[in-house]
């Protein structure tokens, strides 16, 4: 959303995760110069927790596991936005994108919620997943350990004059969150699954956005 905070809250949690592995790596697949101000807010903000996790932690084996729990509220809150554009749009090709959106991202929710219990022998934790009827629980915010966020952000697309252009304001930044979350875990993670998920996420996602 529009809050650059929402962007580097949910970037501390995975980001601080695998940074330390692949960092290298991150800067060859070009993320500081698609997304700059994302990665020089993090090393700003987020990135700072990375040094409180300790050494001792199994980082490559938790990858796919915090992925998950961060990418399944990110797509439940473009549903929710989706899902609103579909009653408030008045332009056919918002209507059109939101129901892809709504389509496919609910599918990939899905996905995961398999995934999760299959490999992690329960269902993804409520205190991440849930988000309730108003996304109220971003004015909370949080950092290393779940989403952050402003409600008014929601508000605003609510109660938006232009609709359709608020909903692209928002969007697109929503969009380039993922792709990079994707981008991070299609490099790190060594489960099929979650590599062509992301890859699905970044394609889909970025035709979107353009």
């Amino acid at each position: 959303m529009k809050n650059n905070n929402y962007i580097y809250g949910v970037v501390g949690v995975l980001v601080g995760i695998v940074l330390v592995n692949i960092f290298p790596t991150l800067a060859s697949v070009g993320l500081n110069s698609q997304y700059p101000n994302m990665m020089n807010g993090y090393m700003m903000s987020g990135g700072r927790q990375n040094n409180r996790m300790g050494n001792g932690q199994n980082i490559m084996g938790d990858i796919d596991r915090h992925f998950i729990e961060q990418m399944i509220p990110h797509h439940q809150d473009a549903v929710v936005m989706a899902e609103l554009a579909l009653q408030k749009a008045k332009r056919a090709e918002i209507k059109t994108l939101a129901q892809a959106i709504v389509t496919a991202q609910t599918k990939e929710i899905n996905e995961m919620r398999i995934w999760y219990k299959d490999w992690y022998g329960s269902d993804v934790p409520d205190s991440v997943t849930y988000m309730g009827h108003s996304m109220t629980n971003h004015s909370q915010g949080m950092m290393m350990g779940g989403r952050m966020g402003d409600e008014t952000d929601m508000d605003a697309l609510k109660n938006a004059k232009d609709f359709d252009a608020e909903f692209i304001e928002e969007m697109i930044p929503h969009h380039q969150m993922a792709v990079m979350m994707a981008q991070m875990v299609a490099t790190a993670s060594t489960r099929d699954e979650i590599k062509k998920l992301a890859e699905n996420i970044i394609q889909s996602q970025t035709s979107e956005i353009n």
